[in-house]
């Protein structure tokens, strides 16, 4: 199975994630299959960066999204299409 989640990079006591996708038996930290975007929790205000389309092809084939990054996700939407 799938997993789309965190994965911790960065110095003690300075994280940085990066969302990735990974098969779910393996480490945190392990080989990832793609990554998908990153989140800074320590910048003011917290920096995320997702690709959106990337996350819909993962989803449609399969791979489940963890808690967190699903708050993420819904905290940060896929910005809509300029009407011209």
């Amino acid at each position: 199975m799938l997993m789309i989640r965190l994965a911790r990079f960065g110095a003690k006591k300075k994280p940085f994630y990066r969302v990735v996708v990974i098969e779910k038996e393996r480490a945190r930290n392990g080989r990832s299959l793609e990554v998908l975007g990153h989140f800074n929790p320590l910048a003011h205000p917290a920096e995320v960066l997702l690709k959106h389309d990337r996350l819909d092809y993962w989803k449609q084939h399969g791979a489940q999204m963890s808690d967190t990054v699903k708050k993420l996700v819904e905290k940060h939407p896929a910005a809509a299409e300029p009407v011209a």
